[in-house]
């Protein structure tokens, strides 16, 4: 076992080489950070130095970069400088020289004035010397008339006031009488219409039609025992039979030309069977309204194709094969329609605007004429309010509500509908007038107008509705074109019938001709 000393001795060895150890590590340490840090500072001392030279560097180039916009913006404000003296050099040309031309106007305006006070001046002396001769005038006359200028003067209001009041009394008196008589023809027209749509006697062409018989036996067969066949027929059909003395014929009277058709052949089917008893009539009638249903179809196919509209409603087609049997003045609505359709197309296409448009508003302009029997109101309204009812367009709407001038046609298709209406309407023959009453009516429109003093010749146009009269100018005088327009209207409503309204247009014109040779 070690001693003691020995132990002590061996630590103490131990703490010496310790101590010995640390001193040497704490040496060591010490020179690496000193060499450490005199490396960090030669890296900072060459960041800084790097740092210096960049500054530098970018330094000169932003002077560089200053120089040149310097640069720039000086040669850009000397540019525009120098443009700026050239503008201002042009508008001091133009302002020297309208100062020039205002100089000169001055000095001519001045001139002018001169001339014009010598004018003033002279005007001024010659209206002096004109009123003294006036003045002189007014004395001399004074002495010859023995009156004075108020007296002359308030004899002459006097008279102007005596002749002005006869005057105005005659004007309003043939004001008067002439509205009085225009009064009395739209009274006149506005009961003729009233008296077509109504189911009158003495309306025997458009509202009657005449079946024949075989013998005059039939006519009590017919009527039936205690009159029970007749009032079957009048019931089932709603038109009258008129059984009267006409030898072997039967009137049937309605103001619907259907319900009349209906009526005239299912008595026609009945006179042929022989048959006639109420049970046997009710089987005819009905036979007879098929077979004018069908009718009614095929009329309105025909009118359609034959106008060459599309797309029109299958109740429209039908309203339209009514018209055929229906007459205005003797023309059939049905065959004046398909011609209005035709004449308005043709217009349309002369024109260049929508033709097919124009053919279906043709078409169905008197559409309301199928059923003005039975509905309350013009044929125009009724035939308004039918096409909306069945989505015609605005177009066709406004041509058939225009047609007779009801309300201002704003359209082309509504007035060519209106031209074509009169048109068809207008030309010899269309309606209940033959050629030659025709053209007696006309050749008496000329005559009649003609029968005045001062007229040089006169022509009616326009299917008769207008007249023109040229007048000779060196004996009618423009005011006396007045009266005399009125005249002639007036002889022409007293002497003449005529349809609608005739327009009279006198003319006066005065020509000078002469010849360089």
């Amino acid at each position: 076992m070690p001693s003691i000393p020995w132990i002590i001795g061996t630590i103490v060895v131990l703490l010496v080489i310790l101590v010995l150890a640390f001193a040497g590590g704490f040496q060591y340490r010490k020179r690496v950070s000193e060499r450490e840090i005199s490396s960090a500072e030669e890296e900072a001392k060459r960041i800084i130095n790097d740092s210096i030279k960049s500054a530098e560097s970018k330094k000169r180039e932003m002077l560089l970069e200053a120089k040149e916009e310097i640069h720039k913006n000086r040669t850009e404000y000397e540019r525009e400088v120098k443009e700026r003296r050239a503008e201002l050099s042009k508008q001091e040309h133009r302002l020297q020289q309208k100062e020039e031309t205002l100089d000169k106007k001055t000095e001519a305006l001045e001139k002018k004035t001169e001339h014009l006070n010598s004018k003033i001046a002279s005007v001024e002396a010659k209206e002096e010397e004109v009123h003294k001769v006036k003045n002189a005038q007014l004395e001399m006359l004074e002495k010859i008339s023995g009156y004075t200028q108020e007296e002359a003067k308030q004899y002459l209001i006097s008279l102007l006031e005596t002749e002005v009041t006869h005057e105005m009394a005659a004007k309003l008196k043939e004001v008067e009488a002439h509205y009085h008589d225009e009064a009395e023809n739209m009274a006149r027209e506005i009961i003729t219409t009233a008296i077509q749509r109504c189911a009158a006697d003495h309306a025997s062409e458009v509202t009657v039609s005449v079946v024949p018989l075989p013998n005059d036996e039939m006519k009590g067969r017919i009527i039936g025992r205690e009159g029970r066949n007749i009032r079957s027929i009048e019931t089932l059909t709603g038109c009258d039979l008129i059984i009267d003395d006409t030898p072997e014929a039967i009137t049937v009277s309605c103001f619907d030309p259907v319900r009349r058709e209906v009526a005239r052949i299912a008595l026609e089917k009945l006179i042929a069977d022989g048959r006639i008893h109420p049970a046997r009539i009710e089987e005819m009638v009905a036979k007879a309204q098929k077979e004018v249903n069908s009718v009614i179809k095929a009329e309105g196919e025909r009118a359609v194709l034959e106008a060459n509209v599309q797309g029109l409603h299958p109740e429209l087609i039908k309203l339209l094969g009514r018209q055929k049997y229906r007459t205005s003045f003797g023309q059939n609505v049905l065959n004046h329609s398909i011609e209005v359709a035709n004449i308005a197309g043709l217009l349309a296409s002369e024109l260049g605007v929508n033709a097919a448009l124009a053919r279906r508003a043709g078409l169905l302009h008197d559409i309301g004429k199928s059923i003005d029997h039975e509905v309350e109101g013009s044929h125009v309204t009724i035939g308004v309010d039918i096409a909306r009812r069945y989505k015609e367009s605005p177009e066709v709407l406004h041509a058939i509500e225009a047609h007779h001038g009801d309300v201002e046609p704003h359209t082309i298709i509504a007035c060519l509908v209106q031209a074509a209406d009169a048109i068809s309407a207008a030309r010899p023959g269309a309606r209940r007038e033959n050629i030659e009453s025709y053209i007696k009516r006309l050749e008496k429109l000329e005559e009649v107008s003609r029968s005045f003093p001062g007229i040089e010749s006169s022509y009616a146009i326009q299917a008769g509705r207008e007249i023109r009269v040229m007048v000779k100018p060196d004996q009618v005088s423009e005011d006396e074109m007045v009266l005399l327009a009125r005249n002639i209207a007036k002889k022409i409503e007293q002497e003449l019938t005529y349809p609608g309204q005739i327009k009279v247009h006198v003319l006066r014109e005065t020509k000078a001709i002469e010849f360089a040779k």
